[in-house]
């Protein structure tokens, strides 16, 4: 690997990690940038979970040792998660490469408009009891983000966000809880693309220092 690549791969994961901890998007600039300098698109979708993971094992880990972490609403919400993120990794290395191309094309877009309109603002609310209702609600939203989420990854961040608005919470705490969540479906999702070999360790691991002193960064921030 080029010198001139990691260091690029670094800085960019830099900068994804703290866009990732403090809201989403990251993964919009990582996985153009790993087809850019030559992988599939099957292959910069697994390889870029290498930097997800180190950025948000970081990022758990901080937010747990600040106290802002709330651990009961992360429990309630990650089993789902990680089930979708199985189903979603496997859909996704099935899926051909032009296909995925145009998949991220239209995520892209999609995600410039939601950040444009910013639909996100409206969903606050004072925080509420857990009833079993709005906890199954919480599963089943956790269900889908976490298929999504194992797919594809980029702008997972707003979904979660919008998904976790709802329950009262103030984005630090949020964003806390969605790093729990995070971490949790991409060791589920990396398996599944290395069992698959869609994963280049080399870039990876490049990006994910990067992603990990972002994701570090991104919680002093927070």
């Amino acid at each position: 690997m080029d010198p001139l690549h990691a260091l690029f791969l670094f800085a960019v994961g830099l900068v994804a990690g703290v866009l990732n901890v403090l809201a989403g998007g990251g993964s919009l600039l990582t996985l153009p940038v790993l087809i850019f300098l030559g992988l599939p698109a099957s292959v910069a979708n697994g390889t870029n979970r290498l930097a997800i993971l180190a950025q948000n094992v970081v990022a758990v880990g901080a937010f747990r040792k600040s106290g802002l972490l709330p651990l009961r609403l992360a429990l309630i919400c990650t089993p789902p998660a990680l089930l979708g993120g199985l189903l979603g990794a496997r859909l996704a290395v099935d899926v051909d490469d032009e296909v995925f191309r145009r998949i991220l094309a239209g995520v892209l877009v999609l995600v410039a408009v939601l950040m444009l309109v910013d639909p996100a603002r409206r969903l606050g609310r004072p925080a509420r009891r857990l009833t079993p209702t709005r906890t199954a609600v919480l599963v089943g939203t956790f269900l889908l983000v976490g298929v999504y989420g194992g797919f594809i990854q980029a702008g997972v961040g707003f979904l979660i966000i919008s998904g976790l608005l709802v329950q009262g919470l103030d984005l630090v705490r949020i964003n806390a809880v969605k790093v729990f969540i995070v971490m949790f479906y991409t060791v589920a999702a990396l398996a599944v693309f290395v069992a698959h070999g869609q994963v280049d360790w080399r870039l990876g691991l490049a990006l994910a220092v990067g992603n990990a002193l972002g994701g570090w960064l991104g919680t002093r921030l927070a």
